[in-house]
């Protein structure tokens, strides 16, 4: 008995079959998180690109549009119109803009920026003012989108908020034009 399972083991060793799949089965699972890591990074950085435009467009209209103080949602609604690929864009968008004096710069701009958390009731608005003429104002964006794939690479490394949101941000600045 036991010379019968030595000589099965001692074949078993020398036998080759079957090897190619266990490189299969260890390597696939890191291309498929590569390939999903991928796909997420590129979707991440369309939904940039689309936030940026949005804040860009909007600030240049806010310039050239000289006496008018458009609010919050007017903002925000053309911010989302201009961006176009952002989805819950008008739920999930959240502004802040202040005045910033370039003489004596502040850091208390590069806290933590607002960010609207759908799963925790509505918080009023941090900071939005409009400033008086020739001053320069800072206007920062934040929009919480859901990961394409949550739980795989990227998309699992995201921090996120109550809901599964991840946050992205755009900080945009201009001077006040005199009315």
């Amino acid at each position: 008995m036991i010379e019968r399972t030595s000589k099965f083991l001692r074949q078993f060793g020398r036998n080759e079959d079957g090897q190619m799949v266990i490189e299969f089965a260890l390597a696939i699972p890191l291309v498929f998180t590569l390939f999903l890591t991928s796909i997420e990074l590129g979707i991440y950085s369309v939904r940039q690109m689309f936030l940026e435009r949005g804040m860009d467009m909007t600030v240049r209209d806010i310039r050239l549009g000289t006496g008018q103080n458009p609010t919050h949602t007017q903002i925000k609604q053309s911010i989302c119109t201009y961006a176009g690929f952002l989805p819950d864009c008008d739920s999930t968008l959240r502004l802040e803009m202040t005045s910033l004096d370039p003489r004596s710069f502040d850091s208390s701009l590069y806290g933590s920026a607002d960010c609207v958390d759908v799963s925790q009731p509505a918080t009023p608005l941090r900071a939005f003012v409009h400033g008086n003429s020739h001053e320069l104002m800072v206007l920062r964006a934040c929009y919480m989108f859901k990961p394409v794939f949550p739980s795989t690479g990227l998309g699992y490394a995201y921090a996120k908020d109550g809901s599964g949101r991840s946050a992205m941000f755009s900080t945009s600045a201009f001077v006040q034009e005199p009315r």
